[in-house]
């Protein structure tokens, strides 16, 4: 049997103590609130963070991230935060958390990602962005045929896109009643050409 060789390097140092504020940054715990669906985590990160907005290296932001897990109890905190950006567009495929809502099913959570939709949409989100693939969020619903059920979840998520594009291509065009006092007619103040 052979005898190790005698060391002649002394042993490595222990490690140094770790400063008690080491640990995940404001940032990280923002994204992991975000995706453990945590409002008292992503309360405290909130107070800490510069950026609601802050995105990891696949470009997914506490957004990206709360409708990719369905974490409802936080989305509220982070879509009323008076910078969020609901419109961030990932590296990945390009998508805004809008295209994700869409593109989700939760099979087993019935209503979710109409839930999901409405919140993104009643907070500004838009229906025209398209991502990487050239594709809408409603062009990632299956088809529509004149025998859908309107009552299924895709159809329900294609109507409330639908509402939402209508709402925006009138308020693109402006009001459509002129609300001039100046103009309003009187029916009775009419005169006739038969006199």
């Amino acid at each position: 049997m052979s005898k190790a060789p005698p060391r002649s390097a002394p042993p490595p140092p222990p490690p140094e103590e770790e400063d008690e504020d080491a640990g995940a940054s404001p940032n990280e715990v923002l994204l992991a609130a975000a995706k453990s669906d945590n409002e008292g985590m992503l309360e405290s990160a909130i107070e800490k963070v510069e950026d609601i907005n802050f995105a990891d290296g696949l470009g997914n932001t506490a957004l990206h991230y709360a409708i990719i897990h369905g974490s409802t109890s936080v989305l509220e905190h982070i879509l009323c935060h008076e910078t969020c950006d609901v419109d961030l567009r990932n590296r990945l495929q390009g998508d805004t958390p809008l295209h994700i809502a869409v593109r989700q099913r939760w099979e087993d959570a019935p209503g979710l990602r109409l839930f999901l939709v409405q919140s993104l949409l009643e907070a500004g989100a838009d229906t025209k962005i398209r991502n990487k693939y050239n594709e809408r969020p409603i062009d990632l619903l299956p088809p529509s045929y004149g025998a859908s059920d309107p009552e299924s979840d895709d159809e329900k998520v294609r109507a409330a896109l639908r509402k939402a594009e209508a709402e925006e291509l009138f308020a693109d065009e402006g009001d459509v009643v002129d609300e001039d006092d100046d103009d309003i007619v009187d029916p009775g103040d009419i005169a006739s050409d038969s006199d």
